[in-house]
């Protein structure tokens, strides 16, 4: 449309140059040269007032193409969030089966019924086959109820044989359990007595004979590998490459909003995040400082409720 203006103000100039050559014959032409002008300068505000209002519908696009990206976006974060703890919650789930199924071991109960030397070794040495089956756990140990290790699976690893645990606040919990089916979950800590590993413990009372209602004669505790199982899970995230490209941080929180997991291993243990949610809200997403950030309550999974978890997935950019 500009070329189009320009090309008719060139026309109406010549035309006066031309009109005015031509002397007292070329007024008529003048007339239509005035004529010209007039129209160019008409197209000239028509196309003006086209551009305008062009420019305000692009404008009034593109911030719907925004919203619409930053919808979809905070929906992919929020899925990925809700996936990452979906995971933990299953495969937690199973903690909480090993443990109270492996309380009812008869070489368990039979060390703390009658304890010897070679009864503590026996279950010593069950445990080393458990563990041998599961490699998602650092040690399992088996406690009496003055809250002394009588046996453990790795004594090469960890020399806690004898070691009190009574200060441990999943002993003191364990003590109050009401039957077997029942356990007891413990927050992700640095155990002194594992070298200082992160681990995160499933107790539950050893009782006579097995019984899920039997007379308590000890404490089993299952010390799950929580670094190595929990990096598995926050980096094996299926990000898609333009999430990767934009830069993308997963993190599981506690209860707290403290980080217990981190796919770039930041803060792990040492940071808080200060999540932004509403009332009884869940799930949901929001923009913060050009980032876009995803979170998910835990969803528990069968008779497991959860610990009180959130899975959250932030993207560094909402557009590339």
């Amino acid at each position: 449309m500009q070329k189009i203006t320009s090309q008719m103000t060139m026309l109406a100039l010549n035309a006066k140059i031309e009109s005015a050559k031509a002397g007292p014959y070329g007024r008529g032409f003048a007339v239509v040269a005035d004529e010209v002008r007039a129209v160019g300068e008409e197209i000239n505000g028509i196309a003006k007032g086209l551009e305008d209002n062009l420019s305000k519908e692009l404008s009034v696009l593109r911030n719907l193409v925004a919203e619409m990206e930053r919808s979809a976006t905070g929906e992919r974060v929020v899925d990925l969030a809700y996936n990452a703890i979906d995971v933990f919650d299953r495969n937690l789930y199973e903690r909480t089966c090993d443990v109270r199924w492996w309380a009812t071991d008869s070489s368990f109960v039979d060390c703390l019924t009658n304890p010897t030397p070679e009864r503590a070794a026996h279950a010593s040495k069950r445990l080393g086959v458990i563990l041998d089956a599961y490699n998602i756990y650092l040690d399992i140990w088996v406690c009496d109820l003055d809250g002394r290790i009588v046996a453990n699976g790795r004594p090469d690893n960890y020399s806690v044989t004898g070691a009190s645990v009574r200060d441990m606040p999943w002993f003191a919990n364990s003590l109050r359990l009401a039957t077997g089916d029942d356990y007891v979950a413990d927050e992700v800590v640095v155990s002194r007595l594992l070298k200082g590993q992160q681990t995160l413990t499933y107790a539950t009372l050893i009782r006579e004979n097995g019984d899920a209602h039997g007379k308590p004669i000890g404490i089993m505790a299952t010390c799950f590998d929580w670094a190595s199982q929990a990096r598995s899970v926050v980096q094996g995230v299926r990000l898609d490459q333009r999430m990767i490209d934009a830069g993308v941080r997963v993190l599981i929180l506690d209860r707290n909003n403290r980080v217990i997991a981190s796919s770039d291993e930041e803060g792990i243990l040492l940071e808080t995040f200060p999540l932004r949610r509403k009332p009884a809200q869940t799930a949901g997403y929001y923009v913060e400082n050009h980032q876009i950030i995803g979170f998910h309550d835990t969803p528990g999974f069968e008779t497991y409720p959860g610990l009180g978890w959130k899975g959250v997935v932030i993207q560094n950019s909402m557009t590339r």
